[in-house]
Formats: structure tokens, sequence, C-alpha cells
């Protein structure tokens, strides 16, 4: 960890960076490739002047080939996003309005999280499945065909997916196969989202819409009576779907080594580190707000809320907006506690064993601080879900005049207070604030910034007026800090 806050200048120079380029795609098939054709139809349709086309890494080496083929068919102006505010599965509006967009084209992968400033087309990269490895991997798996099984995919396989239905749907009757579908008017893509649902047989299915899929439940069954199987690569993407769905088994296809295995990652053991991350958000008095995106629909209303349930949790609240996180960015906060990441469900999950201080996301947040919200086998990575409305929102607990709850810190053992700021701060002549907990003697500091600031043994440059004496202006030191002209060569 000590290399990640400070390493050797001479390192840097040194270090060799192993970079795999994508060749360029032939120009036959980039039209079919990058949909084209319909992407202009789209653009044309809607009468759109200004276009955004965002691409992730791997694909930018095919961006200024789309962007020219793009601008001669449809007569529109283009511009490339490269290098994403946030993760490149998130649609990036701010960079999109940075340049007056009228909409977005998203190439690539995405979390397909709903977006509201601007129109957004998704096309998708076909990657190759070899279908018939992926039946036979199935059947190995399932071997009753009654089983009930959810089919879920990485959304660069979606073209694939009917012709994997065709061979195992006759086999197994239990089988069902999710779509993509993206909540909002402003999302569209080639043919494969907000399309129609097609008419189920049974009329009381239950249809759930999550992540960005669509798909109904039989009759009389809930999500637990179902076994999923995932096609795609071993990412987030699989991770959000097992967290969220941790009652039910898992198996899965990599395309790209064609071989099928059941997941054996412990779910109950990846819980319990998170349940960790909450006793130390429990114990925490200082919060640190991540914002991790600009585009995800409703995040301006997660972050107040957050504030709210914070403030009235008796913890202070800063915000802070730096794009792509690491450790050196957040290692600068000392005096922060704990953070809690505001980001689409795919990069919520951001494993801060490396950080200096805990990420958690708003769901283990709120579990901290509202008594109201226990911790149950319901995980929620989308924050929206949270919101008032949401199917999992639960009201901040009322708390009554007087009442000081008290608990015990299953990490450091000492006691914690749940109520330590319930009313306004009454502002001091010091600067700093205490508060009233009740209508005893009882004052707390609650400006645990200031405390820790003044506690550290090093503070800045400090002015010492009257205490130095006055001097003579002299000439310093020429050159760089690495070597000054007087040091000579070493």
């Amino acid at each position: 960890m000590a290399d990640a806050f400070s390493s050797s200048s001479e390192t840097v120079i040194q270090r060799v960076v192993d970079v795999s380029l994508k060749e360029n795609t032939p120009a036959e098939k980039l039209i079919e490739l990058y949909q084209i054709t319909k992407t202009c139809a789209f653009i044309s349709e809607h009468h759109f002047g200004k276009v955004a086309l965002q691409f992730p890494d791997e694909l930018l080496v095919d961006s200024a080939a789309v962007a020219a083929e793009i601008e001669r068919k449809s007569q529109a102006k283009t511009f490339i996003l490269g290098d994403t505010s946030y993760g490149s599965c998130c649609v990036d509006e701010v960079a999109a309005e940075h340049v007056g967009a009228d909409c977005i084209v998203h190439y690539g992968n995405a979390c397909l999280s709903p977006s509201k400033r601007l129109p957004v087309m998704y096309v998708f990269e076909k990657l190759t499945l070899d279908v018939e490895k992926c039946a036979v991997s199935f059947r190995e798996l399932y071997m009753d065909k009654q089983t009930h099984i959810l089919l879920l995919y990485d959304v660069n396989y979606d073209h694939a997916i009917g012709d994997l239905l065709t061979l195992l749907s006759p086999e197994y009757p239990n089988l069902i196969a999710t779509e993509l579908a993206v909540e909002g008017e402003n999302c569209y893509s080639h043919g494969q989202i907000n399309k129609e649902t097609r008419p189920s047989e049974d009329d009381n299915s239950q249809t759930v819409c999550q992540f960005g899929r669509r798909f109904s439940l039989k009759s009389g069954s809930s999500l637990t009576d179902y076994r999923m199987f995932y096609v795609g690569p071993e990412g987030a993407t699989l991770r959000n779907f097992m967290m969220t769905w941790n009652r039910c088994s898992f198996c899965s296809f990599d395309p790209v080594s064609m071989t099928g295995r059941v997941e054996t990652v412990n779910v109950n053991r990846a819980l319990m580190k998170r349940y960790y991350a909450i006793e130390r958000a429990k114990d925490a008095n200082v919060v640190g707000i991540l914002v991790g995106t600009l585009g995800v629909a409703d995040y301006l209303t997660i972050i107040q809320q957050l504030k709210e349930t914070l403030h009235r949790a008796g913890k202070k609240s800063y915000m802070f907006a730096m794009g792509k996180l690491n450790v050196p960015k957040l290692a600068n906060f000392l005096e922060i506690d704990i953070f809690v990441l505001i980001a689409c469900p795919e990069n919520s999950l951001l494993d801060s064993s490396e950080f200096y201080k805990p990420v958690v996301t708003p769901f283990e947040m709120e579990v901290a601080c509202n008594r109201k919200r226990e911790w149950s086998e319901e995980y929620v990575t989308d924050f929206r879900h949270l919101l008032p409305g949401g199917q999992s929102h639960v009201p901040m607990a009322d708390q009554q005049e007087g009442d000081d709850e008290t608990d015990v810190s299953l990490i450091t053992g000492a006691l914690r207070s749940r109520n330590l700021l319930s009313g306004e701060p009454a502002v001091s002549s010091f600067g700093s604030s205490v508060v009233l907990r009740n209508q005893t003697t009882t004052v707390a500091d609650a400006n645990s910034a200031a405390t820790f600031l003044a506690g550290r043994s090093w503070r800045g440059l400090e002015q010492k007026l009257g205490e130095t004496p006055v001097v003579k202006a002299v000439q310093g030191r020429r050159g760089i800090a690495i070597a000054y002209e007087d040091e000579g060569a070493s």
C-alpha cells in the first residue's frame, strides 16, 4: 500500500506498459459491425445536427473511420468522446454537453442505466459466441430438463441469444431468457432495446425489469425458484447479478475460453465483507460522498437524500467530484472516515481493500444510518430503488425529543450514539459547532474535520505572528527541488 501513496521517480520513468492494440476493422465490415446505416437513419429521423460518439478504449482504433462514415452519410457533425469522465459503461452526458451535442451514440459494453438529459442510441459490439459449445455446456450443467432457468447475458452477445434459445428451448420448457429494455423514452438501439414484449402464454406471469433487463416469471413462482445461467466473461456485470440475486445459484459460460462452470464465488463471504464495511460506516463521524456518475438518472436526488440521512444520523458529510477513483486521490483526505460512492450498479461495488479508507454503497450507508432498514438477504446495488417510490425505499426513522439510542461498535467495542445531530448546530465564537444532545449539560463537538485538523502534529504553514524575527530578504536557492545548483553533482 505504501507504493500507492508515493513511488520513486525512477520507477515511473523505467516502467514498461504492456498495451494490446486492436487492429483496425476492415472497411467492408465497419458498416455492419457499428450499425452505421441504422445510426444514420436514427440521426436523420430526429434531425440531429451534432452527434457525440462515445467509444470505450478498446474500440477507439475505429472511432475516426466510424465518425467519417457517419458524417458522409448523415451530414451531421460528429464528436468523438474517448476518455470518459467515469466508467465507459455509463453514458457520458457531461462530455457530450460540453460540445453542445444533440444526442449520444454509445458503443460497446453498457450498464444500461437510464439517462434523461440527452437522447441515447446504443450500439453493442457483436462479439463472437460459439452457440453449439455454449449449448453443450448448458446441458452438462443442467441435467434435469425441468429445471427453472433464467438466461442472462452480456449485452455484447445479445445478437446470438436467439440462436441459443432455438437449440435449448425445445429441451428445456422452463427456460426463460431476458430481453434488453432500458427505462425512459430517450433510449434507442439497433432493434433490441425498447422493443415490445412478446406476449406471454400465462396472463398471470410476473414481469421484472431490472438492470436494463426484462423477463417474465411463470405464475406462482418467484425469482428464488430459478437458477441463473450467464453468458459472458467474469466481471462487474456478473458480480452485480450475483450480489443482487444472492439466493440463486449461478452458472456461467465464458465465450472467450469457451468453458462453462458453476460459479463458486462465496457470495455469503462477500456479503459479510460488505457488512464489515457497514459497521465501519456506523463508527464513522465524517463521510465523503463520491460522485461517480453525472449521467445516471436521479443521481442528484440520491445525493440530497444521503446528505439528509447522514445529518439526521449525526454525521458530517462532504461531497467530492473527482472523476475516476484511485488510491492516491482518496488518500489526500485523511479527515474522512469512510466514503460512499454514487455510481451505476456495476461500478458501485468497488473493491476498496487497497484504499486507505473503506468505500461503501448508498444502500450500505442507509443500513448504517437508518434504524428502520435492517441487514437482511436483500442487497441493493441500484440507488434509484432507495428513493421514495422505489421498490426498496424505507423512510428514515423519526427521532423524538430526548431520543438518544446508543449501541456498541462491533469493531472497537466502544459505545456510540445514533442521534448526535438531532437538532441544528449552534455556531460558537471559536468556529466549531456544538450540539445540545439532550436536556442535560452534555454537549458534543460536531465539527469533526476541524477537530481532526487540530489534533495533527503538522497543520500546514503557520503564521506565528509576532514570534518570528524580522530579517532582510536574501537570495534563495536556484534550480529544482530534486537538484539545487548549490548542492553539486552527486
